[in-house]
């Protein structure tokens, strides 16, 4: 049985996107060990390409990244419809960034510094998962919106969303019904948090507004004013 296991994670491919040189050399050499392949990158920007360009088992994912941070390249894979295991290292003892992150669609969090042994069993727990079942489409009313395809109807009809429209809609809809106010949408959909970016929100929202309730359609898209946005069914 041991032979098999070991043939069996010989195919397994782990990326890990870390800077500190070290701790990539250690996570590396560990995980070859135990007859894993690997792949290191040192920033965040060739993290996600390299996690977008190859099909990988699990992905480890250090948060605090030169380029792009851990969350952002979180968010743009799951926006890509990448169901891969995501496990995030962070060096913060406070829970905000596991939090960010797990609400962000990653799979699990280990605190530095940590015991390789900790490391491994996270990484074969996330192996026996898999990668996740497609996600659900989501939906409001006539809208809809499929994770795993990235296609947005309405009644039906093509919808074509630019990057950024798409993880707007996607957002409001995973919050259906729940009033956003602009610097939370700021902070998930742009991982920005200050005010001065709720220009742009409404610039947006504005856009995908446009595409989504179209002259004639039940408008679906409210403003709440002085508070922020809300995505709901109409009231029949």
């Amino acid at each position: 049985m041991a032979a098999v296991d070991a043939r069996e994670r010989e195919t397994m491919h782990i990326l890990v996107v870390e800077d500190e040189q070290k701790v990539a050399s250690f996570i590396r050499r560990g995980l070859e060990a135990e007859h894993y392949e690997v792949s290191v990158v040192h920033d965040g920007a060739a993290g996600l390409e390299q996690a977008l360009a190859a099909d990988y088992d699990v992905v480890i994912l250090d948060v605090m990244l030169p380029g792009r941070n851990g969350l952002d390249i979180v968010r743009e894979l799951r926006a890509h419809g990448r169901a891969v295991p995501i496990l995030l290292l962070t060096a913060r003892a406070g829970v905000s960034d596991k939090v960010s992150g797990l609400d962000l669609g990653a799979d699990d969090y280990l605190t530095k510094p940590f015991e390789f042994a900790e490391l491994l069993a996270r990484v074969r727990a996330l192996l026996r998962r898999g990668a996740a079942a497609a996600p659900p489409t989501l939906s409001a009313g006539d809208l809809t919106l499929d994770p795993a395809t990235r296609k947005v109807t309405r009644a039906g009809r093509p919808i074509e969303l630019s990057p950024r429209e798409y993880a707007l809609l996607e957002f409001f809809l995973r919050n259906r019904g729940r009033v956003l106010s602009r610097t939370l949408i700021a902070q998930h959909v742009w991982g920005v948090d200050f005010d001065t970016f709720t220009n742009v929100i409404d610039v947006y929202v504005n856009y995908l507004r446009r595409k989504i309730d179209a002259a004639g359609e039940p408008k679906l898209l409210q403003t709440v004013r002085g508070v922020g946005y809300v995505l709901k069914e109409p009231e029949r």
